[in-house]
């Protein structure tokens, strides 16, 4: 066993643990990934089969990089380099686990085997409708605050019809009408979504976890096919991850979690870190082990890190050390204004790269997405590359259009997939007619506009027959010429040329599916699509720095990181003062962001700053004053000014 070798004896013992609940508390850049690979290895070395395994991560992009990692370890070739992938452990996210469990059985849970999942677009569509139906202005409910809190009550459990009792059973008090609305436009929401063989991201885990409960021989079956479950980012999960996770494991109890408390910064969507502090209470016989060596930075970073994070008490007592250098100093720079601050910010990022840095190793993180205007500017001006994280490839408009039409092929029930490619080309099919075929009002139509129906529909039946028999990236080719795309952008502007070239790349990337059994690789291609999150933007390949909020940046490493915006008020964010709210997560959120730097480090803040047309001044940061000046360098020697 050579490859123990290569672990600190902390990781040694994590993964030799074998049987039993494990619990791994895996400080920033302390070489969690390895540890849960080389865990899995030394698992099927010692018998286990590794379809026994189950890894469960919160991205996409974590999934896949421990997917290639465990197959690297466990088949890679020396002599022919190739990578072998055949018998696998699961390694996926909670939503495509689900996505999974529901395809397999979906006949258990009333579905058809091709349902859609809505993405937030199509969900927020669905909102609307519900509002509208209730005569509910928008103004008065705003739709994604209204979404938004039926994703929270699902994420924590809550079924509708538990939710209308609650609602109607409370009385007395402010705002009494606000989650009796909730109800109604969950209901209407819910009966929009069954009417058209729909889950949304929420749904996916519910009914999952439902399906569980409610069908023993099932949950046997998922219990005994995954004996060992290892679950990364513990402090992440909500109250329905939780219990997805919980009836795995309940049976073999072979369960390792791998967490920070220190790195629990989700609470606003409904995280609940009290989730791995009760881990070795909900899991009694507990191994508990502690990785406090850092690969990632330097000293001057850690040290840094440990000061501010040793100010919170709701955590598990650790502190990170390295066996690198010290490093640099961390750069301080105090900006007169926000264009100040960002040209600064701009001019180091050019000199970085003229220094020999690449792009894509540098990051410029902050805390709300309004701050990216005025460092987009600044990077326009001085000419630096940069790229914002966040447009993913799949939001274009040509893509989109692309998976739709598979998508209603395949469910022909998707009316929401449905307005978006009905017209693509354009068909001359308007919205009085779309509104008619929504009330089954077809046989009222003229007979030209019944041909116009009837062609489209020869159209997603073509797509739907061929998809049986060929591969994903052949029939994303077949849906460009048989549906008339490619035509219509060959003979467009250059734009239309552009979203010719991204839907032809978008043929290329669903080759990585086609070695899957047809409908199989179909499948698992629009769940991926479906579930993809704002990090998965980074594989478009675009060369520049990265922009991003700092929870963008969770998992994320990068040489060169400025922290912006370190005002009281801003960071920490100034709404983290309700009672209601965990006071500790933002100093959490700042801990996170500083240890996503390798070897350089700089912090910043505006003196005065333009927020909702009004200028105001600003005090810094209550996090600069808790990391020792010696630790500290003024750039341009304003250090003064503070």
């Amino acid at each position: 066993m050579i490859y123990l070798e290569e672990l600190n004896a902390p990781q040694q013992e994590a993964v030799k643990h074998q049987a039993g609940p494990l619990l791994i508390i895996a400080g920033a850049g302390a070489g969690k990934t390895r540890t849960v690979t080389y865990r899995i290895r030394h698992l099927i070395e010692n018998g286990v089969r590794p379809s026994e395994i189950l890894a469960i991560t919160f991205t996409n992009k974590a999934a896949r990089e421990m997917k290639e990692r465990v197959e690297k370890l466990l088949w890679h070739d020396e002599a022919s380099g190739e990578v072998g992938s055949k018998n696998m452990p699961f390694v996926s996210t909670f939503h495509s686990f689900s996505v999974y469990v529901l395809r397999a059985e979906h006949q258990s849970v009333g579905l058809p085997k091709f349902f859609s999942i809505f993405d937030r677009d199509d969900s927020l569509a669905k909102v609307k409708e519900a509002l509208k139906t209730l005569g509910i202005e928008d103004k008065r409910f705003e739709p994604r605050k209204v979404l938004s809190a039926i994703s929270r009550q699902k994420g924590d459990g809550v079924s509708l019809s538990e939710f209308k009792q609650k609602a109607n059973t409370t009385s007395g008090g402010y705002n009494i009408f606000w989650p009796k609305a909730i109800a109604s436009a969950w209901e209407i929401y819910e009966n929009l979504l069954k009417k058209e063989n729909a889950l949304d991201f929420d749904d996916l885990l519910q009914k999952t976890v439902e399906l569980l409960k409610k069908n023993p021989e099932i949950l046997v079956k998922y219990q005994d096919r995954f004996r060992y479950i290892h679950i990364d980012e513990y402090q992440d999960t909500n109250t329905i991850q939780y219990e997805l996770t919980r009836l795995l494991a309940e049976k073999y109890q072979n369960i390792c979690v791998v967490g920070d408390m220190d790195q629990s910064i989700y609470g606003w969507r409904g995280a609940d870190y009290t989730n791995l502090m009760r881990f070795e209470k909900d899991y009694p016989g507990t191994t508990t082990i502690l990785l406090e060596e850092n690969y990632r930075s330097t000293q001057t970073i850690l040290t840094a890190a440990n000061q501010i994070i040793e100010k919170n008490t709701k955590r598990f007592a650790k502190k990170l050390f390295t066996k690198n250098h010290d490093g640099a100093k961390i750069g301080l720079y105090a900006g007169l204004e926000e264009g100040d601050e960002a040209r600064f910010i701009a001019q180091k990022a050019k000199e970085a790269l003229e220094e020999g840095e690449k792009p894509e190793e540098i990051a410029i993180l902050y805390r709300a997405n309004f701050q990216s205007r005025v460092l987009e500017e600044a990077f326009l001006r001085s000419g630096v590359p940069y790229q914002v994280l966040g447009t993913r490839f799949y939001d274009r408009k040509e893509i989109k259009d692309i998976v739709s039409f598979i998508k209603l092929a395949l469910n022909p029930q998707d009316f929401e997939s449905m307005k978006r490619v009905i017209n693509v080309p354009p068909r001359g099919i308007g919205k009085t007619t779309i509104g008619k075929i929504a009330g089954g009002q077809e046989d009222g139509l003229p007979a030209g506009m019944r041909l116009k129906l009837s062609q489209f529909r020869q159209i997603l039946s073509d797509i739907a027959v061929f998809a049986e028999t060929n591969k994903p990236s052949e029939l994303i080719k077949y849906i460009i010429k048989h549906a008339g795309i490619e035509k219509m952008l060959k003979d467009g502007d250059e734009d239309d040329n552009e979203r010719l070239e991204n839907i032809k790349e978008f043929a290329s990337v669903a080759v990585k599916y086609d070695h899957l059994d047809k409908d199989e690789g179909i499948a698992i291609m629009l769940s991926e699509i479906a579930l993809s999150s704002e990090q998965d933007s980074l594989d478009d390949k675009k060369n520049g720095v990265k922009l991003m909020t700092v929870h963008a940046s969770k998992g994320l490493e990068f040489n060169t990181v400025f922290v912006t915006g370190l005002e009281a008020g801003l960071f920490p964010h100034s709404g983290m003062g309700d009672s209601k709210k965990d006071g500790e997560e933002e100093r959490r959120l700042f801990y996170v962001a500083i240890t996503r730097a390798r070897q350089k480090l700089y912090l910043s803040y505006a003196q005065s700053r333009m927020i909702f047309g009004s200028r105001q001044v600003n005090m810094p940061s209550e996090f600069i004053i808790d990391i020792d000046e010696d630790l500290i360098e003024a750039e341009d020697g304003l250090w003064t000014i503070i």
